[in-house]
């Protein structure tokens, strides 16, 4: 997953497992085709964060392995073949650790970036 931007030296890859955690949170909606889990968190972050194909469908596996989501064939609202994902049980307690840990990761940068003003030493 990359993060994309107007400047092209800005493009970068995001943090390890952030996509593992945005495609739980995609699915918390309710159950997607590949395509579509791709789509939604392109849209979620209005067009900064773009999910390769390369990278979402080895993570979909992995969150499979994991028992997180789980799959099945079906036909897509344009009559395609497609695997739709689901999200279990398990996933779903996986995705509130997942925001529990963000949310602690978002705190702890803002505080080194925006450190509080250290008050007057005498010296």
């Amino acid at each position: 997953m990359t993060l994309h931007s107007t400047r092209p030296d800005a493009r970068t890859d995001l943090l390890h497992g952030t996509l593992d955690m945005l495609i739980l949170r995609t699915l918390q909606w309710g159950p997607q085709h590949g395509y579509a889990i791709g789509q939604t968190i392109r849209a979620q972050s209005s067009d900064v964060l773009q999910v390769e194909a390369g990278s979402l469908y080895p993570a979909l596996q992995r969150l499979a392995k994991k028992g997180w989501v789980t799959s099945k064939w079906a036909q897509t609202g344009a009559n395609q073949r497609a695997k739709f994902y689901r999200l279990t049980p398990e996933g779903r307690k996986q995705l509130l650790r997942e925001e529990s840990r963000w949310t602690e990761l978002v705190n702890a940068i803002g505080r080194v970036m925006k450190p509080a003003l250290a008050p007057e030493t005498e010296e």
